[in-house]
């Protein structure tokens, strides 16, 4: 059997943002019926990941987990934030001319290159053992979406799709 339903959430922008999607994985996993199987969370978005990590308690002032924070710390000195044109090859002109005719809001938004590459790193993907209906996440364990695009505010979507019996 395979169930599938998709999560929206909005990213806010001006830095990376974390979303804890713990709560809706295990709603939809209840709903699947499934009791044993796979679940595979993943995002089409090529400039955010998803991934499994520790409940952080502690939280930076723009709400951002200690933990989470400590990730885009490290992300920041591995792959530091594009913060203007020919700073990275990409975005290239043929590039932004194709962005600008086709969605993008003005060539400055294309200015995400860090966001693609830590997207590359970190992945687009998580894949969780279903057990008695119910994502096996351990102890402490969460899912989080993170938006490494930093440039706008803007809808994203999560994919969950169970299998099993």
């Amino acid at each position: 059997m395979i169930y599938r339903e998709m999560i929206q959430v909005v990213s806010k922008g001006e830095h990376p943002t974390f979303h804890d999607l713990t709560d809706k994985v295990s709603e939809i996993c209840a709903r699947s019926g499934i009791q044993e199987g796979i679940c595979t969370i993943v995002t089409t978005h090529t400039t955010c990941s998803v991934i499994t990590g520790e409940y952080a308690h502690d939280f930076t002032e723009n709400g951002t987990g200690f933990l989470q924070q400590d990730l885009c710390n490290i992300m920041e000195q591995i792959i530091p934030t594009c913060r203007a044109a020919g700073q990275y090859l990409h975005p290239g002109p043929n590039h932004i001319e194709s962005g600008l005719n086709d969605t993008q809001p003005g060539s400055w938004s294309m200015l995400n290159t860090d966001a693609h590459l830590r997207s590359a790193l970190i992945g687009r993907d998580v894949t969780l053992i279903v057990r008695n209906g119910q994502p096996d996440l351990g102890d402490y364990a969460c899912v989080y979406f993170i938006d490494w695009d930093q440039v706008r505010a803007r809808p994203r979507r999560v994919t969950v799709q169970v299998m099993g019996e």
